[in-house]
């Protein structure tokens, strides 16, 4: 135990002794007034096709905002990401805009973000977590994602009383992996569709993740009419299979979820038959938006999509299919 305890601290103690180099380098000048103004925004990685769209969003939409922000990634490391929000905390930073490496971990990263508001993104926080004066979720409603790819196949497949369905999802405790996953099943059930899912795993957002999935498709033998994909990158993973193993994809209807610039591409081409687009540069600027308000001490009244209770502002996703993927490249 004593062991244990030792080395949770040493880590501790090694994500801030990095946290004070990270931070070097934005601009601060040793007092909190010297930050007043600046808004740190705590990211993990850029590694996923859409965090790094939400990642460039922030950036190029803070310069048309005009605001000072400073960002830094932690990767999956939480120890890392308290401390770089406690460090930006003690320089005086106004607020900031977080992309959990775990949404568990919230409250601790409300505590360490002491008197600074937090704008989350991305990765969404349990409903408890959240306050609308302090503490928010800026998002798009993963459940109409995964709607509206259970309609497209329904109606797709002639609205069928029975479907065979391969579902890939993608990261394991992601709130978007089980919010989509259920309801595009729940959707075809409330059709009165009868729903056999004969092979659903994890293939973490990554092509090569889906190829892998498919592989063992195959191994089990698992039929499907269709396939359901938690974004486009795995998607794309599952048409990249089906044209390896002989599989006409215009036969079987594969979806995806974020319209990326690749997976409006395999639409266009005849490929993947449906996504939704993500608004990734309408979440960032909705998430900075947001968290000027916050610092400035006003509610999300102004913000457009915030809900009632001012815990979220939505920005929605759009159905993008061959009639209207051009409006979306």
């Amino acid at each position: 135990m004593k062991n244990t305890i030792y080395k949770r601290v040493m880590s501790l103690a090694c994500a801030s002794l990095l946290t004070v180099g990270m931070l070097a380098g934005c601009g601060k000048s040793g007092s909190a007034a010297g930050n007043s103004g600046k808004v740190l925004i705590a990211y993990t990685d850029t590694e996923d096709t859409f965090r790094a769209a939400l990642a460039d969003g922030l950036t190029s939409e803070a310069k048309e905002l005009g605001m000072d922000v400073a960002m830094e990634q932690t990767g999956d490391s939480v120890e890392k990401q308290i401390a770089l929000i406690e460090k930006a905390s003690q320089e005086g930073y106004a607020g900031v805009v977080c992309r959990a490496a775990d949404a568990a971990t919230a409250h601790q990263i409300e505590l360490a973000a002491g008197d600074m508001p937090v704008v989350f993104v991305n990765a969404q926080p349990a409903d408890d977590q959240l306050k609308g004066v302090r503490y928010v979720y800026v998002g798009s409603p993963e459940e109409d994602a995964g709607r509206y790819e259970g309609e497209y196949v329904y109606n797709k497949l002639g609205k069928p009383a029975e479907m065979n369905l391969v579902i890939l999802k993608g990261e394991k405790g992601h709130s978007a992996t089980a919010a989509r996953t259920s309801a595009a099943k729940n959707y075809i059930k409330s059709q009165g569709c009868k729903v056999n899912v004969t092979f659903s795993d994890f293939a973490n957002w990554t092509p090569e993740g889906a190829y892998e999935m498919m592989d063992m498709v195959k191994k089990v033998g698992a039929s499907y009419d269709a396939v359901i994909c938690n974004n486009d990158s795995m998607a794309i993973g599952v048409i990249n299979w089906m044209k390896d193993n002989g599989v006409d994809p215009k036969q079987v209807p594969v979806c995806g979820v974020d319209a990326t610039a690749d997976g409006c591409q395999s639409i266009k081409d005849g490929q993947m038959q449906f996504t939704c687009q993500q608004d990734a540069k309408g979440q960032a600027k909705a998430a900075l938006e947001a968290i000027a308000a916050l610092s400035s001490g006003k509610n999300l009244s102004d913000v457009k999509g915030a809900t009632k209770d001012g815990k979220y502002v939505w920005v929605p996703f759009n159905k993008v299919d061959a009639s209207n993927v051009g409006n979306f490249m």
